[in-house]
């Protein structure tokens, strides 16, 4: 049974970012996710630091069936038996994680909340499936792994940072598989085992949805807190966003491209949002909602930009929060709060 889980660690507005950064240096990376998200800072992953720190090299790793190659990709070994998956945290593929703990923890005030991501159940099954485990199996062991992470994730954070409360997310890159018309698994299946995800550790949770990933499946798990990139074809779920909005459910709207140049201005950004929170409201959305249980953040990992240009997007989607905020706290005025 699963520890009881936390209040939601949140506030109005809070920034933060996906994960991944192009740094080579784990303090340097650490220092700057504390610097320019100080309310909220995500553990970076550093994939350009070692493969090792990729998204499914990170997490198969607890696997006894799984072999990491130099290069981060995986293989299986079909022989091997299934052991219960072991989470243990190292230099080599957690150098991110374990440096931004450390240097949280010596900060004469550190943060009040942070933020880890993991690899979802759903991104490790179909990487598992790929590598030749059949597809239950896949499933299977990729559930037990991210399951595992998440409850070991959560005892570790809470014994280096004894004050600060912590925000677990589970990454699904792998949910663009579940929009055609043949999905890895069936839809009710898929949030079965994401659901058994979110529920394992006793911290709060949150799912990231990478571009026109199924958004769905996503919501339907229960997260706490759902991460999309800001788009368009949002409205088309609009009817899931009110629900999970009016159910006290957060949304983190990934606001700063992370595909494309931006520039220096968060002035275009701050359209495109207000844009979309329009459009959902005329859908149903409660428009207080949207902007008091709202977090800003990239579109997705900058694990591809260069330094510089990571430092950009932080910066960019703290701005963004700051114009949030102030709309939060209107609204909440204008309701007499």
């Amino acid at each position: 049974m699963a520890a009881a889980v936390q209040a939601l660690p949140l506030v109005p507005a809070l920034a933060t970012s996906i994960g991944s950064l192009p740094h080579t240096d784990a303090r340097a990376a650490a220092e700057l996710v504390l610097r320019s998200h100080p309310r909220l800072p995500a553990a970076p992953q550093l994939p350009a630091r070692t493969p090792l720190e990729g998204i499914v090299a990170q997490w198969a790793r607890a696997l006894s069936e799984v072999h990491i190659e130099a290069d981060g990709s995986i293989t299986v070994d079909p022989t091997a038996a299934h052991e219960p998956p072991r989470a243990v945290l190292d230099i080599d593929a957690h150098g991110g994680l374990l440096a931004f703990l450390e240097v949280a923890a010596s900060m004469p005030q550190p943060p009040p909340r942070v933020k880890v991501q993991i690899a979802g159940p759903l991104t490790l099954g179909v990487a598992l499936q790929r590598a030749g485990l059949p597809t239950a199996v896949a499933f299977r062991r990729g559930a037990e792994a991210a399951r595992a992470w998440a409850s070991a994730i959560d005892e570790h954070v809470s014994a280096q940072l004894a004050g600060a409360t912590l925000l677990l997310f589970f990454d699904e890159p792998a949910l663009v598989e579940w929009n055609g018309d043949d999905p890895p698994l069936e839809h009710e299946v898929a949030v079965d085992i994401l659901s058994g995800a979110l529920a394992a550790p006793g911290c709060s949770t949150g799912v990231h949805v990478c571009g026109a990933g199924n958004r769905r499946v996503a919501l339907e798990a229960g997260p706490q807190v759902l991460g999309v990139e800001v788009r368009d074809d949002l409205v088309h779920d609009a009817d899931i966003f009110a629900r999970h909005l009016d159910a006290g459910g957060w949304v983190a709207w990934g606001a700063v491209p992370t595909v494309r140049p931006v520039g220096e201005s968060p002035e275009p950004l701050w359209r495109a949002l207000v844009s979309v929170w329009c459009e959902l409201t005329r859908r149903g959305c409660d428009p207080v909602l949207l902007r008091t249980q709202s977090i800003v953040t990239p579109a997705c990992g900058l694990a591809l930009h260069g330094t510089s240009q990571a430092e950009r997007v932080l910066r960019l989607a703290r701005q963004l929060a700051d114009r949030v905020h102030d709309q939060a706290i209107a609204a909440k005025l204008t309701l007499g709060a």
